[in-house]
């Protein structure tokens, strides 16, 4: 491994400290960061790409803007490792992603420079307005500025929050971070120079001054508008900006210190909404990363000299097996599309679309219209598969009830990262779906306990005429040998897998390896439900007769969840059978291990056989439950 030394990174501790250097050395300590970084992400794993692309801009933001008493909001925060290096964190970056350590993203908990909690995108701007407008309303000079990514800007609450600000006439700057598009040396140097211009002083002076002078003559005012606007129009993509009513600066070479410094002081300064337009490169630094940022988006350890990865197990992930799935299921139905909110990688339709590229639809990070446009498919004939996260389906929970489920519309939800989620923590975990899925009526829900019957369920929610769910984990299952004949399921049929004596362990999904293992144990009848809904009641009914105890186990919040249709069918039984609820706590779970955050949450083999064991030594009171579900 190559030694390097910082030292002028290692003299910033703050941006306070940052703010004595010259800003002739700024270049070269946005180096030291850039390698610090590199050398930091290879130990520990986690987002690189994004925070190499903005090195520079992170440099010049703490530079100029006077945080944390300037609020700086970071959209989704993939980028955001920089920002914690030069507030004070970087000590603590060996810690990134671990238990008890730096979070992946923004936390306001974590540092007051942390102005906005963050992990979903398009947040940022609707957070800096009103940051912005409560600065106007206390009577403070504080300045708010927002940086959102052009991927993140596919998402309709952007614009929602951009159309706000015009028409409010807030003091806020956006930073679009536009890393897609190119700029040419040419162009590159005339868009900068015309930044420095556009945002300077002189202009923003004429231009008021201009309008209170022309504003008495209409006429003249509008063509000197309009000129004004073809002008820049012809060198600038900003037209749509200054139609919301921002004023439009840009594009920037976004790794250009100098012309990002001239151009943010100037900006700083000018009242009302300010847009400015930065391009950058992700991965800028790093060879393997800028050829591949994809892979160094979210990326396990490497090694920091020659980028190659670490290798980890090479086991079939649930992600995998639905790529496949889709593919085959493809191949057989040509009604079938495949849809994703910009989560192509991360879902697995990589091959899907490339072998169905016509039927392939990347809404970008837009989740209630991908739900909806898969009603709009379902009502013509097709069937729509949505592919997206869990946590990222919350975002689109008013369609799923109204545009899909209302309708009774065929349409499957292959819900990907169900449960918690280990390292990204709590704005990623798939923590609540089976609580707010469960009470959607004409909804299927199915959890596997494996990654063959995954591959069926899959089956089985796709032949089904109405809405339905399947939920599976993170990475990979227990190994099970997958079939490659599709067989639909028994609709709301549970599988018992082990008969036992007066203890009945009810699991879901990924809870059923776990509680196969205490059954052997405890000598329990243990069930896989595979139905979160329809459930299977008939074999509740019988288990509730036959056994002292039920147990339900689940990897989703314990309250309103599975267990919860449980409860309410035996609530009905004139015999109250004992019945304790197990899932994740009330609270949300940080960052750490996953299966370390499992057993804090009593949800492993030995939570199981705790509090099976206290019932069965006599704590049964209601206390004892109400314990239980705090697990």
């Amino acid at each position: 491994m190559t030694t390097i030394s910082y030292p002028l990174l290692d003299s910033v501790n703050t941006p306070d400290d940052l703010r004595l250097l010259a800003e002739d050395d700024l270049p070269a300590l946005a180096a030291e960061l850039r390698q610090f970084l590199i050398q930091s992400v290879s130990h520990t794993g986690g987002h690189l790409s994004a925070g190499l692309g903005t090195i520079e801009l992170t440099v010049a933001l703490h530079y100029v803007f006077n945080t944390p008493e300037d609020r700086l909001v970071w959209d989704v925060g993939h980028q955001s490792y920089p920002h914690k290096i030069l507030t004070g964190r970087r000590e603590l970056m060996p810690t990134l992603r671990q238990k008890g350590g730096l979070a992946g993203f923004p936390k306001r908990e974590e540092s007051p420079y942390d102005t906005f909690g963050v992990g979903h995108s398009s947040t940022s701007v609707s957070a800096a307005l009103g940051m912005a407008l409560a600065a106007q309303e206390q009577g403070t000079d504080r300045k708010v500025a927002a940086v959102i990514g052009d991927g993140a800007l596919t998402a309709g609450m952007a614009f929602e929050a951009l159309n706000h600000a015009g028409a409010v006439d807030a003091n806020l700057l956006v930073i679009l971070n536009d890393n897609e598009m190119s700029i040419s040396p040419n162009v590159g140097g005339m868009s900068n120079y015309l930044a420095r211009v556009l945002s300077g002083k002189f202009y923003s002076s004429v231009r008021e001054n201009s309008k209170k002078v022309l504003g008495k003559m209409p006429t003249v005012w509008e063509l000197a508008r309009r000129a004004e606007e073809h002008v820049k129009g012809m060198v600038v993509p900003g037209t749509l900006f200054e139609e919301l009513g921002f004023n439009y600066i840009g594009p920037i070479d976004g790794h250009d210190l100098p012309t990002l410094i001239s151009t943010l002081q100037n900006m700083r300064q000018i009242d009302g909404p300010q847009f400015l337009h930065v391009v950058t490169k992700k991965g800028k630094g790093f060879a393997p990363a800028e050829e591949n940022p994809c892979t160094y988006h979210g990326v396990g350890k490497f090694d920091p000299d020659n980028g190659e990865l670490i290798a980890g197990a090479n086991k079939t992930t649930y992600t995998k097996v639905f790529g496949n799935w889709l593919c085959d299921m493809a191949e057989q139905d040509q009604r079938l599309i495949g849809i994703t909110p910009a989560m192509r990688e991360g879902s697995g339709l990589v091959e899907f679309s490339k072998q169905y590229p016509k039927r392939y639809i990347d809404v970008g990070i837009a989740e209630q219209h991908s739900v909806t446009l898969a009603a709009g498919l379902a009502c013509e004939g097709m069937k729509p598969v949505v592919a997206i996260y869990s946590t990222f389906l919350q975002r689109g929970y008013d369609q799923l009830i109204h545009d899909v489920a209302l309708q009774n519309l065929p349409v499957l939800f292959a819900v990907d990262r169900a449960g918690l989620v280990g390292a990204d923590g709590p704005t990623h975990a798939g923590s609540f779906d089976l609580s707010y899925l469960s009470c959607i009526p004409n909804m299927t829900i199915m959890a596997p306990a494996d990654e063959n019957e995954c591959r069926q369920m899959l089956y089985t929610g796709f032949c089904l005429d109405g809405p339905a769910a399947v939920r599976y984990p993170r990475g990979s299952g227990p190994g099970v040998e997958i079939e490659k004949e599709m067989t639909a399921l028994p609709l709301g049929r549970a599988e018992v897998r082990r008969e036992g004596k007066r203890v009945a362990l009810l699991a879901y999904g990924s809870m059923v390896g776990a509680a196969e293992a205490a059954g052997e144990k405890l000598d329990a009848t243990v069930v896989n439900m595979r139905f979160v809904k329809p459930l299977d009641e008939a074999l509740v009914l019988k288990l509730a007769s036959e056994h002292d105890l039920l147990l339900t186990i689940e990897e989703n919040a314990v309250i309103g969840g599975a267990g919860s249709l449980v409860a309410q069918l035996l609530d009905k039984q004139p015999q109250q059978p004992h019945l304790i609820q197990m899932g994740l706590p009330d609270h949300f779970i940080e960052h750490g291990d996953h299966q370390d955050l499992l057993n804090n949450s009593g949800l492993n083999f030995q939570g199981i056989i705790d509090r099976v064991n206290r019932f069965l030594e006599g704590d049964s009171s209601p206390q004892a439950v109400v314990q239980a579900n705090s697990y």
